[in-house]
């Protein structure tokens, strides 16, 4: 069965003491996949996430599990890319505090087909979970910007809400680029005339 991908990943390899990292990077790449990094230290790993940017990262777990745990919280520190954990054997108590530092899954063999099934699934939940971040984030923004016009018009919600969508009709802008902008304005210039005072409005 031929297990390449047409897609290939860039993969950060890191070993917590196991001695079998390197069984791991050839599975990796036999699947058809690049390691752009391995053999790194703790106090090198969210150094090399931010400036790498892999699009996975796989620590190995082996005796040492606090160093294990130390390399997964500094790669989820960059919040560039999901974490697998390898496991020689399972692991609960493992498992449990790796994943409060964000591991998005765990694999305890080094079986080729295994790998690559944790690393679609791991992907999309990743996709998913930025999705989901992103969607709150900019919710955060356009309710910021609401209050920012409900104070500074004496308005409600519901205008505050009508002005920042008329006048990204208007504009052509997307609501969040406009919301962003009246929270950015809001910031920088406190004692400006308020954004979008004339929106909506008829003199």
């Amino acid at each position: 069965m031929d297990l390449q991908r047409p897609h290939h990943l860039r993969v950060l390899v890191a070993d917590g003491e196991t001695g079998s990292h390197g069984a791991i990077v050839s599975i990796v790449t036999g699947l058809g996949h690049e390691v752009i990094a391995r053999d790194l230290e703790v106090t090198e790993v969210a150094a090399a996430t931010a400036e790498l940017m892999p699009e996975v990262a796989l620590v190995c777990v082996g005796d040492s599990s606090a160093r294990a745990l130390a390399l997964i919280s500094g790669i989820v520190q960059e919040a560039a890319c999901p974490v697998i954990a390898v496991l020689d054997a399972s692991d609960p108590r493992f498992v449990n505090e790796a994943a409060q530092r964000g591991i998005f899954a765990y694999i305890t063999d080094g079986d080729p087909q295994e790998l690559q099934s944790a690393l679609d699934i791991v992907l999309r939940r990743f996709a998913e979970f930025q999705s989901l971040e992103g969607a709150f984030g900019r919710r955060a923004v356009i309710e910021r910007a609401k209050g920012v016009l409900m104070e500074r018009h004496a308005i409600d919600e519901q205008r505050a809400f009508e002005l920042l969508r008329d006048h990204s009709r208007h504009t052509g802008r997307k609501l969040i680029d406009v919301a962003q902008a009246t929270v950015e304005l809001h910031l920088l210039l406190p004692g400006a005339p308020g954004p979008l005072r004339s929106v909506g409005h008829r003199e």
